[in-house]
């Protein structure tokens, strides 16, 4: 299966671990869009706001891309700050996109609590907590 991992900049640290134990599964595993340069948004912000708002609406244009070829979304929601299950608006955005697009999703931990809630038992993913032999 060809599975894209969704998650906050601050998670990008815990991918590798994750995609060598899916690829030892046999699937092939895609990288978020700023995977090599997880901060990459600050350098644009700080140039301006013309320039953080380009670079942010390509970076989203090029989540749709990045999506259509996959079969799954793997979301690793993990703890941030004091925040279990951490999923912020990039995140969300692209699990909205893999489930307008038929994606299978899957969410490493439970859902989180938040203002969004609501809507991602709407999207009814497959919450695996942490058992990556359940992405199939």
């Amino acid at each position: 299966m060809k599975i894209f991992i969704a998650c906050s900049k601050y998670f990008y640290s815990e991918i590798r671990r994750v995609v060598v134990i899916l690829e030892e599964m046999g699937h092939e595993v895609s990288y978020p869009n700023s995977y090599d340069e997880p901060f990459a948004e600050e350098r644009f912000r700080e140039m301006g706001e013309e320039e953080h708002i380009e670079w942010k609406s390509g970076m989203m244009r090029k989540d749709r891309e990045n999506l259509k070829p996959q079969d799954a979304v793997l979301v690793l929601n993990l703890e941030k700050n004091g925040i279990p299950n951490y999923i912020g608006g990039a995140t969300f955005l692209e699990v909205y996109m893999a489930w307008d697009l038929g994606k299978k999703i899957f969410f490493y931990n439970q859902l989180p609590d938040c203002s969004f809630t609501d809507e991602l038992v709407g999207i009814n993913p497959v919450v695996i907590n942490g058992e990556l032999g359940l992405v199939r």
